[in-house]
């Protein structure tokens, strides 16, 4: 036994022509865990699991998944990973038991087991009752569901999730969240890339935030919400009162509050100054505040903190592009 992450990535560098998707990524993932990776669009999150899924080879750098090397023994780590892509990979002229059943052939079960697996799977994830309708009638979160189980056919101990819920509605969202939950209850570790910050903030154990090819900041979402601060939030009873509020504010922040209307807010360092001496000083200066608080900022700000720029956002824009054409 070892207490070694099931998933290492060491100094991934990966180059397409002029474009450095990755440059030097690092990523430790304990088993039985969801690893949340977020990054702009072209910041390599899709490179990262193409080379760690042995779909690409990394130009330099090292990877292991369940203690096996993704370069000397990919045949062993194929073993063990199941991939579910951006886009779902069923055919939609077979049935979804036929889908399953087909899988399983081609992961080399005999007939009677893949037959198995597949009512297995489509009882366990709420589809025996459209088991034998042609996929080419289902809703997009069905067809959703019915690619994410079929990368587990073999039970794998690692599980790639590439953005499984793009352009999903609300209900089908939750149905494939469910769906990452139950499997993490059994043991599967989940590598999750995705752009909707709630879905990592409601799946993610720890989330490794990736941008220009790096891995930039990891931490669970209380943490890195942690780490950038709280936000003070006052509402003026007089607007009138903004100039002066704000000089409050200043000084005990140390930073130019934003005004909005009656509104002004101000970044707070963690544990920097408590409520009851905002309204203190407030109080003292001869401004009253209809309402004032703390609140905890949300995973969107601090992605937005984290990876601003506008450099990077064009850079970003051009390996997003490549990364789209390689994926296909």
């Amino acid at each position: 036994m070892t207490n070694e992450p099931i998933v290492v990535a060491e100094a991934l560098r990966k180059r397409y022509g002029t474009t450095q998707a990755l440059d030097g990524l690092d990523l430790a993932v304990p088993a039985g865990t969801v690893c949340g990776v977020l990054g702009p669009n072209g910041a390599g999150k899709t490179t990262a699991v193409r080379i760690l899924a042995t779909l690409a080879d990394a130009d330099s750098g090292h990877a292991r998944i369940a203690g096996h090397d993704i370069a000397r023994h990919p045949d062993r780590v194929r073993a063990r990973i199941g991939l579910a892509g951006q886009h779902a990979a069923v055919d939609e002229k077979l049935t979804g038991r036929g889908n399953l059943r087909m899988f399983g052939r081609l992961h080399h079960l005999s007939g009677r087991d893949a037959r198995r697996r597949a009512d297995e799977l489509l009882e366990r994830f709420g589809l025996m009752d459209a088991a034998d309708r042609q996929v080419s009638g289902y809703s997009g979160g069905m067809r959703r569901r019915l690619d994410l189980i079929a990368s587990l056919i073999l039970r794998p101990q690692v599980l790639f999730l590439d953005e499984p819920t793009t352009g999903l509605d609300p209900r089908s969202r939750g149905e494939i969240w469910d769906a990452v939950r139950d499997l993490v209850a059994d043991g599967t570790t989940v590598l999750l890339t995705t752009q909707y910050l709630d879905e990592a903030d409601h799946l993610a154990d720890d989330i490794a935030v990736v941008d220009h090819g790096r891995v930039i900041a990891t931490g669970t979402p209380d943490r890195l919400k942690a780490s950038i601060g709280d936000r003070l939030d006052v509402v003026l009873g007089d607007p009138a009162d903004a100039g002066a509020a704000a000089g409050v504010l200043y000084a005990l922040a140390g930073a130019h509050p934003a005004l909005d209307g009656a509104r002004l807010s101000v970044p707070l360092p963690a544990g920097a100054v408590r409520l009851a001496d905002v309204v203190r000083e407030l109080d003292r200066a001869g401004i009253t505040a209809a309402d004032a608080g703390l609140r905890r900022p949300t995973l969107d700000e601090v992605f937005l903190r984290l990876t601003a720029g506008p450099a990077g956002d064009q850079a970003g824009d051009q390996a997003g592009e490549r990364e789209k054409e390689t994926a296909r």
